[in-house]
C-alpha cells in the first residue's frame, strides 16, 4: 500500500480532478489527505472537498495552502470557470481550519519513508514546508510531481521550453529540486503524448457514477474554454505511477530551475548523474495508461 497527500491547484483544466479521483478509486492507494494551493486555495479546497463527496470518501481530510507564489512576485492565472457546474453559490463545504504546510510537515515528520508527496500544481506548498522544516527532503518517501520540461525524448521538437506550474513559481521550483529529496519529474516530455478527447468524456457521462458525472461537466467546461475536443492529461499520470511504475521509462538526473524576474521564466535544466536525485519521465506508455485510467474510473478494473 502507498500513502499519499496530493496537493493541488484543481479547478482550471481537467487535470487535477482525475489526478483525484484515480487515487480515490485506486485501492491500492491510502490516500492521506488533499492540499491546495494557487491563486484561491479556499476555492480549490471546496472544489475538492465536493469531488470528494461525489466519490463518497468523505474520510479523505482536505487543508487549504498558500495562494500566492512564494515571493508574492508572480502573476497569478485563473481560467475564470473554477467551480462552475461543481459547487453552487454559498453551498457549505467545509474543510480542515489547519494550515495545509502545518499538516504536510507534521505526516512526513510522524511517518519518516511513509508519505509520498503528489504535487500537481505549482510548488509553493511544498517549498514551504522544506524551507520550515528541511529534514522533510531525508523524511520524505518519494515526491512525485508535475512539472517542467527537459526536452530530452523523443517529442523533443514539439515541447515548449517552460511549463506552467514551474513558472507560476520558480523560485518554490528552485527550493524543491535543490532540496536532494528523491523526487520523480512527470514533466510535458511525456504527458505532452497523453491526449484525452470528448469520446473519453463521453464514456464517463455513461456511467451513473456522480464523480464520473462531475469530472465530465469539468472536462466540457474546458473544451469550451480551450475550444477543442481534446487535450492533454497531465496530473493523473503522477498517480498512476503509485499503481504501475512500468508505465514510463526515466532516467536520473540533476534538475535545476533557470529565472529571472520577468514574467514566465522558469526553465527545467536537466543533466544526466548517476548521484542525481531526480528520476525524470522520457516516455510513457500511453494507450496502456489511458486503458488503466478510464477502467478504473468506469469500474471496469
Amino acid at each position: 500500500m502507498n500513502r499519499l497527500i496530493i496537493d493541488t491547484d484543481i479547478g482550471s483544466d481537467i487535470d487535477d480532478a482525475m489526478a483525484l479521483a484515480l487515487a480515490m478509486k485506486s485501492p491500492e492507494l491510502i490516500l492521506e489527505g488533499v492540499t491546495t494551493v494557487y491563486g484561491d486555495a479556499d476555492l480549490r479546497a471546496r472544489m475538492v472537498t465536493k469531488m470528494l463527496q461525489h466519490g463518497g470518501r468523505e474520510d479523505v481530510r482536505v487543508y487549504a495552502g498558500l495562494d500566492r507564489p512564494l515571493l508574492g512576485n508572480r502573476e497569478i492565472w485563473m481560467a475564470g470557470h473554477e467551480g462552475k457546474g461543481l459547487i453552487e453559490e454559498g453551498e457549505s463545504l467545509p474543510y480542515e481550519e489547519r494550515h495545509a504546510v502545518d499538516f504536510i510537515i507534521d505526516m512526513i515528520m510522524s511517518n519518516p519513508g511513509e508519505i509520498t508527496l503528489v504535487p500537481i500544481g505549482p510548488l509553493t506548498n511544498i517549498a514551504a514546508c522544506l524551507i520550515r522544516e528541511p529534514r522533510i527532503a531525508r523524511n520524505v518517501k518519494e515526491i512525485i510531481l508535475m512539472g517542467g520540461v527537459t526536452r530530452l525524448g523523443r517529442n523533443a521538437a514539439e515541447l515548449p521550453v517552460t511549463e506552467h506550474n514551474i513558472v507560476s513559481d520558480p523560485e518554490a521550483a528552485s527550493v524543491v529540486f535543490g532540496s536532494g529529496a528523491p523526487i520523480v519529474m512527470v514533466g510535458l516530455d511525456v504527458t505532452k503524448q497523453v491526449i484525452i478527447t470528448n469520446e473519453h468524456c463521453k464514456r464517463l457521462q455513461a456511467t451513473s457514477d456522480p464523480l464520473n458525472a462531475a469530472l465530465a461537466r469539468q472536462m466540457e467546461y474546458w473544451f469550451d474554454f480551450i475550444q477543442s475536443e481534446q487535450t492533454f492529461l497531465h496530473d493523473p499520470l503522477t498517480v498512476s505511477l503509485l499503481i504501475d511504475r512500468s508505465l514510463v521509462a526515466t532516467e536520473k538526473m540533476k534538475v535545476t530551475v533557470e529565472y529571472d524576474h520577468r514574467a514566465k521564466t522558469g526553465q527545467t535544466v536537466a543533466v544526466r548523474a548517476e548521484d542525481g536525485n531526480v528520476e525524470v519521465c522520457l516516455e510513457v506508455d500511453s494507450e496502456r495508461f489511458l486503458a488503466m485510467l478510464l477502467d478504473r474510473l468506469t469500474g471496469q478494473a
